[in-house]
């Protein structure tokens, strides 16, 4: 839940890149992070798949403006706005990058091979047609932040009252190496976007940690069933709120060009 999606790099990147605050080499060394390789097969123009580079410059040239983030789960296409094809796909792989300007849309593929600790990871982002319509369930950046917040306190209160809010020292070490990796990459989004995106995207990060600890933790004090439920019921609508704060966050650039702060 709190690591960072495939998606949300390509989209902040491929933003910052298309706004000519960034060079490609910058932009694709940030979006393929610890992947050994990012290509983009079915792009209108390219019988073959291409390199990162190439592929963002070809959705310039088509008219690509920007670049959306969708992070869908069963019963909630978050970001999604059609067509069946791409919600499915974009479901199956939990996440996808919506064009703004043009009607295309990319699903990543993931492939890895290797043992444990040397894993090599191609990735194939497969262009497709999308429907030019409002992201689903995407909201404002304001609305992210407050409901974040209502659901973190709300969250923490019932966990803490089940004995599964993340404590001991698995939880203490997981929270201090967020820390760490949060310490070393201090830019949580690309250069050019606003800085109540990054606040949001960062709390989200901090909600979701708190999700997978409680989940993690084993049944801590919840041993009955009903409070076993109960920490299912308090988790759910959380995870949901730090899904959509995090959409909010990386789809801000975009959201800022259409009401013309940019």
């Amino acid at each position: 839940m709190h690591s960072e999606p495939r998606s949300g790099r390509l989209a902040a990147w491929g933003n910052a890149l298309l706004a000519g605050l960034v060079s490609p080499d910058d932009a694709v060394l940030a979006i393929v992070g610890g992947d050994a390789v990012h290509r983009v097969e079915g792009l209108p123009g390219e019988p073959v798949p291409v390199g990162l580079s190439l592929a963002l410059g070809r959705l310039r040239a088509l008219g690509v403006t920007g670049l959306r983030v969708a992070l869908p789960t069963p019963g909630h296409p978050l970001g999604l706005s059609g067509p069946p094809e791409f919600n499915a796909r974009a479901l199956e792989a939990g996440e996808a990058v919506v064009g703004h300007g043009v009607a295309l849309g990319l699903v990543p593929q993931v492939h890895e091979a290797g043992p444990e600790g040397d894993v090599h990871v191609e990735v194939v982002w497969h262009c497709l047609p999308v429907r030019e319509a409002p992201p689903a369930d995407v909201p404002s950046l304001g609305e992210a932040e407050r409901e974040l917040a209502e659901a973190l306190r709300d969250a923490t209160e019932v966990l803490t009252r089940l004995d599964v809010a993340g404590s001991g020292p698995v939880a203490a070490a997981a929270i201090e190496a967020y820390r760490a990796r949060a310490e070393r990459e201090r830019e949580a989004l690309a250069p050019g976007y606003p800085p109540r995106a990054v606040r949001v995207l960062e709390l989200a990060e901090r909600v979701g940690l708190l999700v997978s600890l409680a989940y993690g933790n084993g049944h801590g004090g919840a041993v009955s069933a009903s409070e076993m439920a109960a920490r299912t019921h308090a988790l759910r609508p959380v995870e949901r709120t730090a899904r959509r704060a995090r959409v909010a966050a990386y789809n801000a650039y975009v959201e800022e060009r259409e009401r013309g702060v940019r």
